[in-house]
C-alpha cells in the first residue's frame, strides 16, 4: 500500500487523486492533505478520509476548519509554509503528490525530497524555478520523480524502454488554448471569462490563464529540459487542437512514439501513483473512427510571445526562468483581477526579464530573492498601469 501526502488537495488535481484513491482502498491511503482555503470541501476530505494532517494558507482559515470539527479535532491543523512542509515530510507517508499552483509548491517539494519520498510532480513549476537544484537533491536521495502532467506522462511513457543516446528530439503538444484561432488584433477585448473557457480542459484559473497565452506550454518545456535530462535544442512544440495526442519522441531513426488519449487528467494521475503498474480506472480510449484525423501546426511565436520567452529563459537558465515565472505569476493574477488587458501579460514578462541581471549558477537563497524581486517588479509596473 501507498501512503499519500497531497499537496493541492482541494484542485482539480488533487481532487482527481482522492478519486482515484477512494477507488483503490486496498492501494493507497491518506495521512496528509494541504490546501489553500476551501475549509468546507477539505473537511469533507478529512471526513471522507480520516489523515493524520492537514495544512491550510493561513490561521484565518486554520481556526475556520477547527471551528467545523468536532474538539478535540479528529486531524492535526496547521497553516502557512511551516505546516505545508509538515505535510509534505510527514513520516508516515512514502508518496507526495505535488500538486500546488505555482511557485509556493516549491519548498514543500524540497522538503518531500529531504525525507526521501517519492514525488508524483504535478507543481511544474518545481523544476521550472530550481530545476537544477531539486534534480540533483532526489538523485542524492535516491527520490522518483514521476510527472503527472498529461504531457510529461506521455513522454516519459514514450522514453520507457529506450536508450537515451537514440533520443533525437521531445515533442510537447498543446491545445492552443482558447485563441488559437482568434485574430491578434482582438486580443485587448480578451475577459478572464474568455480566457477560462478552455475548449479541452478543465483547469484551475492560473493554468487556464497560462494555457491561453501558451505560457503553460513554455513552462512544459522548461520542467522538460531537467525532468528528462535533455538540452532545450531537443524540445519542440507543435499545436494539435484536438488534445488526443498527448506528446511525442522522436528517435534517431525517424520512429516517432506518441502516447494517446481522451483530454482527462486521470489516466496519468493514476499512471503516476501506480508506476509501473496501471490502473483499471474505467476510462475510455479515444474514438477514433468518430475523430477522423488529427490536427497538427506550428505555434507562431509572434501571436504568442510568452512561449518564445519560456524557450530564451530555457536557454539561457541560471536565474531568469525564476523570473520569468514569478513575473507570469503575477501578472495573470493583474489579469484576473481585470486590473491588465490580456496583451499587457507579455509585455510586463518582456520588461522584467530584459531588467534582470542573470546569476548562472544560483543557490536556492538566491533563486528565492529573485523570485521576490521578479514579483515586486511586476506589482510596481501593474501599479503604474492602473
Amino acid at each position: 500500500m501507498k501512503h499519500l501526502s497531497i499537496l493541492g488537495s482541494t484542485g482539480s488535481i488533487g481532487q482527481n487523486v482522492l478519486n482515484i484513491a477512494s477507488m483503490f482502498p486496498e492501494r493507497f491511503s491518506v495521512k496528509g492533505l494541504a490546501a489553500k482555503n476551501n475549509v468546507e470541501l477539505i473537511k469533507h476530505q478529512i471526513d471522507t478520509f480520516k489523515p493524520e494532517i492537514v495544512s491550510l494558507f493561513d490561521e484565518q482559515s486554520a481556526n475556520e476548519l477547527r471551528d467545523m470539527l468536532s474538539d478535540p479535532a479528529p486531524v492535526e491543523i496547521v497553516y502557512g509554509n511551516s505546516g505545508y512542509c509538515q505535510v509534505a515530510g510527514l513520516s508516515s507517508s512514502d508518496t507526495v503528490v505535488s500538486a500546488m499552483v505555482g511557485a509556493a509548491g516549491l519548498m514543500p517539494t524540497i522538503e518531500a525530497v529531504k525525507n526521501g519520498k517519492d514525488i508524483a510532480l504535478a507543481n511544474k513549476e518545481t523544476l521550472v524555478i530550481a530545476g537544477d537544484i531539486v534534480m540533483t537533491l532526489a538523485k542524492e536521495h535516491r527520490v522518483n520523480i514521476l510527472p503527472v502532467d498529461s504531457e510529461h506522462s506521455a513522454i516519459f511513457q514514450c522514453l520507457l524502454g529506450q536508450r537515451k543516446k537514440d533520443l533525437h528530439k521531445i515533442i510537447i503538444t498543446a491545445s492552443g488554448g482558447p485563441f488559437i484561432d482568434r485574430p491578434e488584433n482582438t486580443f485587448d477585448t480578451i475577459t478572464p471569462e474568455d480566457a477560462l473557457n478552455h475548449p479541452n480542459w478543465d483547469m484551475g484559473k492560473k493554468i487556464s490563464v497560462d494555457s491561453a497565452t501558451l505560457m503553460n506550454k513554455g513552462l512544459e518545456v522548461i520542467e522538460a529540459r531537467y525532468l528528462f535530462d535533455v538540452p532545450v535544442e531537443k524540445i519542440d512544440v507543435i499545436i494539435h487542437t484536438q488534445s488526443i495526442v498527448h506528446s511525442m519522441v522522436e528517435y534517431v531513426d525517424g520512429a516517432v512514439l506518441a502516447q494517446l488519449g481522451i483530454p482527462d487528467m486521470k489516466q496519468a494521475i493514476s499512471y503516476a501513483l501506480s508506476f509501473p503498474e496501471r490502473l483499471p480506472i474505467n476510462q475510455s480510449a479515444p474514438d477514433f473512427s468518430s475523430i477522423g484525423a488529427l490536427d497538427f501546426r506550428q505555434p507562431d511565436l509572434k501571436k504568442f510571445p510568452c512561449l518564445a520567452m519560456a524557450f530564451d529563459a530555457c536557454r539561457e537558465g541560471g536565474t531568469l526562468p525564476a523570473v520569468l515565472n514569478a513575473a507570469n505569476e503575477i501578472a495573470v493574477q493583474g489579469f484576473l483581477e481585470k486590473r491588465l488587458l490580456f496583451p499587457d501579460i507579455p509585455d510586463i514578462l518582456k520588461k522584467i526579464l530584459d531588467r534582470h541581471h542573470i546569476d548562472t549558477k544560483p543557490d536556492l537563497n538566491v533563486i528565492m530573492e529573485t523570485d521576490r524581486w521578479a514579483r515586486r517588479e511586476a506589482e510596481n509596473i501593474i501599479a503604474k498601469n492602473s
